[in-house]
């Protein structure tokens, strides 16, 4: 695999030493960190042909998941006072 050395800073190794994940290369640090970030908007419509039966079963799961966390914050206020 062909290679090309940078010139960075000592600020600017440090941030990226900072970022980089364990086991993970500087490479694949820098390919990582610079991987576009998609907009929202790329999503819109992605669950336009999802049968009926699975939407409703996402509605449920998002439903639920925040009963529960309704639930465990009123729990946590109860424990404060």
């Amino acid at each position: 695999m062909a290679s090309k050395n940078v010139a960075l800073d000592m600020e600017a190794y440090e941030m990226l030493r900072a970022e980089k994940e364990e086991g993970e290369s500087f490479s694949d640090a820098v390919k990582r960190l610079a991987r576009k970030r998609r907009s929202p908007m790329d999503f819109a419509g992605a669950w336009k042909d999802m049968p009926k039966r699975d939407l409703e079963r996402i509605r449920e799961f998002l439903r639920r998941a925040r009963e529960l966390d309704r639930e465990r914050m009123e729990s946590l206020l109860r424990r404060m006072r």
